[in-house]
């Protein structure tokens, strides 16, 4: 008998044949995983489960990372947490500071490890805000140097990814120009291009302790109702010379995801944030999900046109837990 279609036979083939033909393949070398690190005693982040902010001298943190590194993965990125603040945020372009002394340490003991860092102020600044503020205003030109002074120290550090998360206009310019003033132009710069002012951040600020003290980050951030904005700051991102251009949250603008796809040839990075990891990692625990549900979860990004995956999940995804 002569079958004229013949898709329904896609069900019946090997698996190998399957992903043979899959039209998305999910490598660890394609993942980042974020990871917390400060002078406090190691602990587990609430509402963030599974997640800790770890001590830089933790052994456990290292033996988690060798861990990760031999199932495949190949890239992190550092979030550094402050333990003191000042009004400047000058900690966190300190030589001895926690991201810095963090840098420095992995690079030593696992040289081909891709290391991003975070840049910003909110973590370091008294007020929780990315910027520079005064009387209730955020002063974009003023915060610039800021951001390029801590891009400077963690490429001094041995960072190979700078990854400025504040949104001000110009920064990655003033950044690039430092970096390639002071001889780091291989230092990438992964720009937070399209970030938006999203709800799903609530884990993150307690993780990071960054939450703002005063009004909110609307004013630079971008609205959730905007795409030909966001396609806006990632021209201008591109044009002042980003390497890799990111979209945060994922799993809530994967259209955002593929109209860059679409408009860009910069490799695009997708930030599945902590939001998001909580309330899937949560109904996971409580059997309303099954954990396949995280294959499925990271092939909707990268069907949308992501190049680089950065995820809590990425332990659950390599299989290795915290012992």
């Amino acid at each position: 008998m002569h079958f004229p279609n013949r898709r329904l036979r896609r069900y019946r083939v090997s698996e190998g044949i399957r992903n043979l033909v899959s039209e998305v393949y999910i490598s660890p070398k394609k993942l980042m995983y974020p990871i917390f690190v400060w002078d406090g005693a190691t602990e587990e982040i609430k509402n963030l489960p599974e997640q800790f902010r770890w001590n830089i001298s933790d052994k456990n943190l290292y033996k988690f990372l060798e861990k990760l590194i031999q199932h495949g993965l190949e890239s992190i990125l550092v979030f550094g947490v402050a333990t003191e603040k000042d009004k400047e945020g000058s900690l966190g372009w300190r030589d001895d500071g926690v991201v810095q002394r963090f840098v420095k340490y992995v690079k030593k003991e696992f040289p081909e490890l891709v290391v991003a860092t975070d840049v910003c102020l909110c973590t370091w600044r008294e007020d929780g805000h990315c910027g520079v503020a005064k009387d209730g205003k955020i002063l974009n030109d003023e915060t610039l140097d800021y951001l390029a002074k801590i891009s400077l120290s963690h490429a001094s550090s041995g960072a190979d990814i700078v990854s400025p998360s504040d949104m001000m206009d110009g920064r990655v310019k003033s950044i690039r120009s430092a970096l390639d003033k002071a001889g780091f132009e291989n230092t990438l710069i992964m720009s937070y291009s399209v970030k938006y002012a999203s709800y799903l951040y609530g884990p993150f600020r307690d993780a990071a302790r960054s939450a703002p003290a005063f009004g909110d980050r609307k004013t630079y951030q971008i609205a959730p109702s905007q795409l030909r904005e966001a396609i806006l700051e990632a021209q201008l991102d591109s044009e002042e010379g980003t390497d890799i251009l990111m979209v945060k949250p994922a799993l809530f603008y994967l259209d955002v995801i593929k109209e860059l796809r679409q408009k860009f040839q910069l490799p695009i990075s997708a930030f599945n944030v902590s939001g998001e990891y909580s309330m899937i990692k949560i109904a996971i625990s409580q059997g309303v999900f099954d954990e396949k549900v995280i294959m499925e979860l990271f092939t909707s990004i990268f069907r949308a046109g992501t190049d680089i995956l950065i995820s809590y999940f990425v332990p659950d995804f390599l299989r290795v837990k915290i012992q």
